[in-house]
């Protein structure tokens, strides 16, 4: 799993097509840091999926980039699933568990 540092770094990401999953976070959310648990249990048994996340209060400018060009309401958490450079799958708040995660990659 790893942070995204800025609205390069996660254009690249998408333009390198394939697929990656992504957890939008906020630092001062307990229900928040309940979806980062179960996200972070999932990434950490990934071995072909890339996995990132993003916090929101240090990286508002690609938070709102993600919002605005993909036309998502801005929700946190968000996990959000981009396959070949759009959108897949997404889930915000309690709907972000392990075995939501595990069930959207397997179809």
């Amino acid at each position: 799993m790893k942070k995204f540092e800025g609205i390069e770094a996660f254009d690249q990401a998408v333009k390198a097509e394939g697929q990656f999953l992504v957890l939008k976070h906020s630092s001062t959310c307990p229900i928040s840091q309940a979806a980062y648990e179960e996200y972070e249990k999932f990434a950490d048994e990934q071995k072909e999926l890339q996995t990132f996340y993003l916090v929101v209060q240090e990286d508002r400018p690609l938070s709102n980039h993600i919002a605005e060009k993909y036309e998502i309401k801005h929700e946190s958490p968000q996990a959000i699933l981009f396959k070949n450079g759009a959108i897949a799958w997404h889930a915000s708040h309690w709907k972000i568990t392990y075995d939501s995660l595990q069930s959207v990659i397997a179809e």
